[in-house]
């Protein structure tokens, strides 16, 4: 194996594992729907868009996206002001974001669990049951980069 050789078998490959859709929100500008099409090809996917480019319609959209192929709920985890929002923002767009239970509402789990988007702020994610979602939605991930601080990914 010559130098270049082994330098090419160390390259990371990205493995794609999402899927393709045919129609995206109507909402979307062409420049956000090329992104969100390109989320939804690669599977894991990162979105850093500035502030203003409509990152919520984006993240949205993917995760409606992902409720209807995957026929499973899609978690978005959002520090607690940014929840009602992103569920306003939702209903501006025509997708419908539901709140996670709280301890108090434990009784209609299910329910909540049905396909469907929910949102639900940092704090609560040792009180959510992952497994049961096909996709994952992390809004303001900045707030888990302090190790210090209050929030800890």
């Amino acid at each position: 194996m010559n130098y270049t050789e082994f330098l090419e078998s160390k390259q990371k490959r990205i493995i794609e594992s999402g899927f393709e859709v045919e129609s995206l929100n109507e909402n979307l500008f062409p420049f956000q729907e090329f992104i969100v099409r390109k989320a939804l090809k690669k599977g894991k996917y990162a979105i850093f868009a500035d502030t203003g480019l409509g990152k919520t319609i984006m993240q949205l959209s993917w995760a409606n996206q992902v409720v209807k192929h995957t026929n499973n709920p899609v978690l978005i985890l959002a520090p607690l002001a940014v929840s009602s929002q992103t569920i306003e923002e939702g209903r501006k767009f025509g997708i419908k974001v539901w709140r996670h239970p709280t301890f108090l509402e434990r009784d209609n789990i299910e329910e909540h669990y049905n396909p469907r988007i929910v949102i639900s702020n940092y704090e609560q994610l040792g009180n959510i049951d992952c497994e049961v979602f096909s996709g994952i939605v992390l809004d303001e991930s900045s707030i888990l980069k302090s190790f210090d601080g209050k929030t800890k990914g």
